[in-house]
């Protein structure tokens, strides 16, 4: 290929990937790069300063990053831990019209969140829900005010539910990375089942599921429709301090919910840098 029509060739390129550049650049880097002015402004002079930062040590404010970080890393982890065996079970389902249905209802189970999911937990565990009152009229026990979908552990409930089908999808590509060859050889060697998931499996499972777990955490600490629908007020959390900051009518402050936006943001790019790189060493088996 002569250098010109190499020259063209690459300005096309370039010219079909423009759209998602523009689009990348209206809906992501640009609103980044106003919210981390708008971080530094003072509401009333508009000047700059760092008090929205400063504000940040109140006690609201660090309670709502201690509670997102709680949830988010226990519903991970129990997440991660859940949906590997889920997915072992789906890997090695000997039927493939059935596996590929799994595989089809985790897809779409990870998918519904938000404000339906909501809706779809208080009608089942609210407080009138279908669980309830079956526990109560047919078993005479009362799970309220034991359980409560409305507090912590029942958020977690509903977090698990979307977040334990992700975890399924992640890591079934990491089950098919582990080669037959590979289990033949430890066998003919005389490795047993336990050994050879202790040995080899586990260590080449590891970057995946560092890779889940940092992305399910994300997920978790990102969701906002699902905790504002189920607990509002009574659970600070930092996408709801966020909405309240920023559009609230009682306590708005544009400028201190976007510095909470700000450190969400370097907490989330933390978890998919680590995210990233795990995955990159999980590749690193496939191709062996």
């Amino acid at each position: 290929m002569s250098p010109s029509k190499k020259t063209r060739s690459t300005a096309s390129d370039w010219l079909g990937f423009a759209p998602f550049l523009l689009f990348c650049l209206a809906f992501e880097i640009v609103p980044i790069l106003f919210l981390l002015r708008g971080s530094f402004i003072e509401r009333s002079t508009q000047q700059f300063t760092l008090q929205n930062y400063i504000d940040l040590q109140r006690p609201i404010y660090v309670n709502s990053f201690i509670n997102s970080i709680k949830i988010s890393g226990l519903t991970a982890i129990i997440g991660v831990i859940l949906g590997t065996f889920i997915g072992y079970a789906v890997y090695r389902w000997p039927s493939e019209r059935v596996r590929q249905a799994l595989i089809s209802l985790s897809d779409v189970t990870t998918n519904f969140a938000g404000a339906p999911l909501a809706f779809a937990f208080v009608v089942i565990l609210g407080l009138n829900g279908v669980i309830t009152q079956f526990l109560l009229q047919y078993l005479d026990y009362e799970l309220y005010p034991k359980f409560s979908i409305y507090s912590f552990s029942g958020l977690t409930l509903a977090y698990v539910y979307f977040q334990l089908p992700l975890m399924v999808l992640l890591i079934l590509p990491a089950f098919a990375g582990i080669k037959k060859e590979w289990q033949e050889s430890a066998q003919s060697l005389g490795a047993g089942t336990f050994q050879f998931w202790w040995r080899i499996g586990i260590p080449v499972l590891t970057p995946s599921l560092i890779a889940g777990l940092t992305l399910l955490f994300a997920n978790a600490f990102g969701a906002y429709a699902t905790a504002y629908t189920l607990v509002q007020a009574k659970l600070s959390l930092v996408t709801l301090q966020i909405g309240y900051m920023i559009a609230g009518e009682v306590r708005q402050n544009q400028a201190v919910g976007m510095a909470m936006a700000v450190l969400s943001l370097i907490i989330m790019g933390l978890s998919i840098w680590i995210y990233q790189a795990a995955t990159r060493r999980a590749r690193r088996w496939s191709k062996a």
